[in-house]
């Protein structure tokens, strides 16, 4: 297997593990290359024959479409959509602290409408799907590709199936694990692959040197609620970075460890305070994966041949 595997997000139904290689793997190499290691962004793109790729992609995306269907089936039960609101709220939530006027603006007024309309104890409002179409007026969603109520159903209901069908979770998980063995030096997670990823070794016993995840919802209370297992430092994992993009609602939560540090080992290390800018598009996978962080992270666990020696120092701005 390759010694880096990678976990793709939401909304990749209609492609492939392959396709999904050759979109990630140049930005993954040109954060390598930002960080000072030239070499192995080398090794890492475009792939050698020779020797071939370093990474890997876990793809699970396929099952979020029907049978003989071109479209996402998003059939919802009643008690996935009042998730769906669950989760929407938390988005909404998140959207107050945006550094953009607008969606910080727009998610107010929406919850200051939902909560006119009467909350209940639960969350707000007793109809569903009224969160999930607050959401649909933040301009974000725009911005990351989501905009339009099918969207928002779609992604959301992605999100959903994944905490609520054990088949589907099995599956998405087992894509993982089937990739990881001796060789693996790191895992690169992005959005609710993040959780697949998370999951896939909060009981593995063998060795992971690094996790990364980017624009992760494990900061979501009503995601990890719903893990499989209570949150804590997965005990095999030497090393777990968390990115995120201070606009990024789904992942507005950078700091983990009050979650996820329970049963940390002594000698391991947890970076989840780290903030980046990702310009216009806050939640794009292609433009965490640039980042110098992730570049000089994947650089230190790499085998010594792979990798330069140099490289500048770990840091917060990008």
């Amino acid at each position: 297997m390759a010694p880096i595997v990678l976990v793709h997000g939401i909304a990749k139904e209609q492609h492939s593990a392959d396709d999904l290689e050759d979109e990630w793997l140049p930005r993954l190499a040109g954060g390598v290359r930002n960080a000072g290691h030239p070499a192995l962004a080398d090794r890492l793109w475009p792939p050698r024959p020779d020797i071939g790729r370093l990474a890997r992609m876990a793809f699970y995306g396929n099952r979020f479409l029907s049978p003989d269907q071109q479209g996402t089936d998003t059939g919802l039960s009643g008690q996935q959509l009042h998730l769906a609101d669950e989760i929407a709220l938390e988005w909404l939530t998140n959207a107050l602290d945006s550094t953009r006027p607008k969606d910080a603006g727009n998610a107010r007024i929406e919850l200051q409408a939902l909560q006119g309309g009467g909350a209940d104890a639960q969350g707000f409002g007793h109809v569903v799907g009224r969160v999930v179409d607050a959401l649909d007026h933040l301009p974000w969603l725009s911005q990351a590709g989501l905009a339009g109520l099918a969207r928002v159903n779609s992604t959301l209901g992605q999100v959903v199936r994944y905490l609520t069908e054990p088949d589907l979770r099995a599956y998405a998980i087992d894509q993982v694990r089937q990739l990881l063995d001796a060789d693996t030096r790191v895992i690169v997670s992005h959005s609710l692959g993040s959780v697949v990823a998370y999951e896939a070794i909060r009981t593995c016993q063998q060795p992971i040197p690094l996790l990364i995840t980017l624009g992760s919802p494990l900061g979501l209370s009503v995601v990890n609620r719903r893990l499989q297992h209570p949150p804590a430092f997965p005990s095999c994992l030497a090393r777990w970075v968390n990115l995120a993009d201070r606009d990024d609602i789904v992942a507005a939560r950078p700091h983990l460890t009050a979650v996820f540090g329970t049963n940390r080992p002594p000698t391991a290390r947890f970076d989840s305070t780290y903030t980046v800018d990702n310009g216009a598009r806050p939640h794009c996978a292609n433009f965490y994966l640039t980042k110098t962080t992730i570049g000089a992270a994947i650089a230190d666990v790499m085998n010594p041949n792979l990798a330069d020696n140099a490289g500048p120092p770990m840091g917060v701005s990008d």
